[in-house]
């Protein structure tokens, strides 16, 4: 039996989530970094709600590793907890939209 891990078994978090603070209106970027690609079932949530490739989401990848979300147009109802997940791999943070105060 071969010994090598699948990139799903070896693959870990190198950079998580970071806490984000955006007012309304703004788009807010959240990036995941994982240190190995080929890794399945990426998804992402925004608590608790899987989020789709749209006009205002945005998901990409780069060289399998770098898993990026931008929520353009945000409100106020956005805010809540982003989370990550990459087969057993989960990484989440915070979104806070802030009112524009006059």
């Amino acid at each position: 039996p071969s010994l090598a891990l699948s990139a799903e078994e070896a693959a870990v978090v190198v950079c998580g989530l970071r806490n984000t603070d955006v007012f309304v209106g703004e788009s807010a970027t959240f990036t995941c970094e994982l240190s190995h690609p080929g890794v399945k079932n990426v998804q992402w949530w925004l608590d608790g709600t899987p989020l789709h490739n749209n006009l205002v989401t945005e998901i990409s990848e780069r060289d399998g590793r770098i898993h990026t979300l931008t929520l353009n147009d945000v409100a106020c109802h956005d805010s809540g907890t982003v989370t990550f997940r990459a087969g057993s791999l989960i990484s989440s943070a915070k979104l806070l939209v802030k009112g524009i105060s006059l």
